[in-house]
């Protein structure tokens, strides 16, 4: 395995439309207002959050359970800012769809000034010839209200390229996450 450069990122979102929309520059302003970056860094590609968001609340009592899990406990919000509650979450999408080569591993870490602010991104692994928008979930681990920002840079994707090709890929397995379109919740 060997981590993908900048130039083999823009390579395979251009050629092979890996990542749309792709951004082929580190995005730090937008006009005079500085914003959180997004687009192509040295070693990885930083993904935009959708204006698309459910933010977890427990009005009805529910456990959270995995294997039966019910939407019940979230608010849909649909805006340029997020604000998530003291030590709750709330799940996103990138704006960006993905589609993953079948020798190519993603892991998505989040970016430090959310991270500085008390705000963990949690993503699991990009599998080999997974697709879709990315399913991102906000932890507020703080005991004040957090602000999550639309459209601009949340996570950073990191590219893991094999000179393998996996004997069965994400697709192969009939993945259940696969294609998905927005927002997407546990499904059993």
């Amino acid at each position: 395995m060997s981590l993908c450069s900048d130039k083999w990122i823009t390579k395979m979102a251009v050629e092979h439309g890996m990542i749309e929309p792709f951004v082929e520059t580190q995005v730090r302003k937008s006009g005079d207002e500085k914003i959180i970056s997004y687009g192509v860094s040295s070693y990885g590609y930083d993904v935009r959050c959708a204006a698309e968001f459910k933010i977890f609340t427990n009005i009805n009592s529910a456990i959270v359970d995995p294997k039966n899990f019910t939407d019940d406990s979230f608010v849909d919000v649909n805006s340029d800012v997020c604000i998530i509650p003291p030590n709750s979450f709330a799940l996103a999408r990138t704006l960006e769809y993905f589609r993953i080569p079948r020798n190519v591993l993603t892991i998505c870490l989040g970016k430090s000034t959310y991270a500085r602010c008390g705000i963990i991104v949690n993503v699991t692994p990009l599998e080999p010839e997974w697709e879709g928008h990315v399913t991102l979930e906000f932890s507020n681990t703080t005991n004040l209200p957090a602000k999550i920002y639309a459209n601009e840079g949340v996570a950073q994707m990191i590219f893991f390229e094999s000179a393998d090709t996996c004997v069965t890929s994400y697709k192969d397995r009939g993945g259940k996450y696969q294609g998905q379109q927005g927002v997407t919740l546990p499904e059993a």
